[in-house]
């Protein structure tokens, strides 16, 4: 029930990706809201022959609003996020997708699905358009304040995810601060690099290649890049203007005299692909990771597009055993918070 264009862009999303990939799908909102919304999708084939999946509705009469931040986690218990978190916790599904409020959605998460043993907090990670394979940038928001420890398990977050998503064996770590010198930046990057740059406590092995700044996080110098949810967010959502900013001026060049015109003819195949990687709606939306269950937060805006997008990343993640190659990574629960105490 989250999103701007809830329950109606969900819904079609929904039905779209269980027709398209055979994934099984469970709703969760006022059923006769949905039921009418959901009879109106045309069924059709999955795209790789299988059969289509499933789709059914379990009812929850109240939902969190897009205004509401971490506390409506609360002061709704039975919203449609808490129902669909609840549903992972016991086993009846593996993953949850919402297009809802950030804040009350990571809350929500964290109230109703333990954090995976040795794990301070979870992360949210979030690909970044680069070439040849996405860039993955984790915290995108999820913690503010983060610990020096958190950010380096941030960096097994984000190695997991690039390596079930995007099949990269060993993935490069970059650490977002002001400058490519190992001692640039505040007293929370410092401290991180050193110990992104110490061997691992009780964790498995993370390449980390150093520092990056601003200017790198769209050049694909790494694969992973670690940061503050603060930074993080701000970072994002700076890249998102940019990139609109920049597409307004692209439109306007291509449409502003006749010859222009005439020539983005023979450029069509080209911007396409262009506008397809640029599309937020392509990635689906960051998924928060570190809990026993994977969340999927889509944008805000996302239209039918953006919301089965995110179903499928939803779905590759808990087919890939995202849960599991986080904990490998992490390492036995007692090491992991020795690592811990000892900072």
């Amino acid at each position: 029930m989250g999103g701007d264009h809830a329950p109606a862009a969900i819904v079609e999303g929904a039905a779209a990706a269980a027709a398209a990939f055979g994934i099984d799908v469970i709703l969760t909102g006022p059923s006769k809201l949905l039921r009418p919304l959901l009879s109106a999708q045309a069924p059709s084939a999955a795209r790789d022959g299988s059969r289509p999946g499933q789709v059914r509705i379990i009812s929850s009469e109240d939902s969190l609003a897009m205004d509401e931040g971490a506390l409506a986690s609360l002061r709704r218990p039975r919203s449609s996020a808490a129902i669909a978190c609840q549903l992972v916790r016991r086993g009846q599904a593996q993953a949850v997708v919402s297009a809802g409020s950030t804040g009350g959605t990571v809350a929500t998460a964290r109230l109703r699905l333990r954090s995976l043993p040795g794990l301070l907090r979870p992360g949210l990670d979030v690909a970044l358009p680069t070439a040849p394979k996405p860039t993955l940038l984790v915290d995108a928001g999820a913690i503010a304040d983060p610990r020096p420890e958190m950010m380096v398990q941030f960096a097994q977050l984000g190695v997991a995810y690039a390596q079930v998503a995007y099949g990269l064996e060993d993935p490069r770590v970059g650490l977002l601060t002001i400058g490519a010198e190992p001692m640039k930046g505040n007293k929370l990057t410092r401290r991180a690099h050193e110990l992104l740059a110490a061997p691992p406590h009780g964790g498995l092995p993370i390449r980390f290649t150093g520092n990056i700044e601003g200017s790198d996080l769209l050049a694909g110098q790494v694969d992973v890049v670690v940061t503050d949810g603060f930074t993080g967010n701000v970072a994002l959502k700076t890249i998102e203007g940019a990139g609109s900013f920049a597409t307004g001026l692209m439109r306007a060049a291509l449409q502003g005299s006749q010859a222009a015109r005439f020539g983005t003819l023979f450029q069509r195949r080209a911007l396409r692909e262009l506008a397809g990687q640029m599309d937020a709606e392509t990635y689906g939306g960051a998924a928060l990771l570190g809990l026993e269950g994977t969340i999927v937060i889509a944008h805000g805006d996302s239209k039918a597009k953006g919301i089965t997008s995110a179903c499928r990343l939803a779905a590759d993640l808990a087919r890939g055993r995202i849960t599991e190659r986080i904990r490998e990574r992490l390492g036995p629960s007692h090491r992991a918070g020795h690592f811990l105490r000892r900072q």
